[in-house]
């Protein structure tokens, strides 16, 4: 068995509920075929989110790594292929912080690319007919942060795991009016299990195109 360990945020800017976390929880109830999966809630704080992540992967020792934040008005999954190292927060975190251009890990890169194949990921997640992008900007709120964090976690102390951040769209019942898309939890959860199959079984990504120019 394969050990996989999924994250997901605690509800913020005043919403009720955070898809990546209603997410998580059903992939770990009923995770692919030869994985083990656990899934665990952060708390959308910038500094604690990578305490409370690196707690979790010293505990649950996972060969793979899979975050999860939400993106509200994105139309469907979308697999980051990079994290920078910067915090600039448009709206305070659920502790009242609000960085503005500070780096994630002081001295740190610029930047890391995820070590999942985010282009097999996406395949894979288009496969079972859920939507699917691939994204080249995680953003500078704690998604970035906790993106950042656990690629440099992997890259200065766990070389041997693999990892990277995938953002997850607005639950139905945050977007009641039907102004923006949504995807539900369930429809979310089975794309992310044929994202994980895909990320544990490859190791040399798919040579595809799937750049954007914005």
């Amino acid at each position: 068995m394969t050990r996989v360990l999924v994250t997901g945020f605690e509800p913020f800017g005043g919403e009720a509920v955070n898809p990546s976390w209603q997410a998580a929880e059903l992939v770990a109830a009923a995770p692919p075929d030869g994985l083990a999966v656990t899934a665990v809630r952060l708390p959308c704080v910038f500094g604690e989110s990578l305490v409370a992540l690196r707690a979790a992967v010293e505990r649950v020792r996972p060969e793979l790594v899979l975050c999860l934040g939400q993106a509200g008005g994105r139309p469907g999954v979308t697999v980051e292929r990079v994290a920078i190292n910067v915090d600039d927060a448009r709206i305070p975190d659920n502790a009242g912080a609000q960085p503005i251009d500070e780096p994630v890990v002081a001295g740190g890169p610029a930047a890391y690319f995820s070590t999942l194949p985010v282009k097999a990921c996406v395949a894979a997640v288009r496969a079972v007919g859920v939507p699917v992008a691939l994204s080249n900007t995680a953003g500078t709120f704690v998604c970035n942060h906790v993106a950042y964090g656990l690629a440099h976690l992997l890259a200065t102390e766990l070389p041997g795991v693999r990892g990277g951040f995938v953002h997850v769209p607005w639950a139905p019942a945050q977007v009641t009016d039907g102004s923006a898309a949504s995807l539900p939890a369930e429809v979310v959860a089975e794309g992310l299990r044929a994202l994980l199959a895909a990320a544990a079984s490859t190791t040399t990504d798919l040579h595809a195109t799937e750049g954007t120019t914005h």
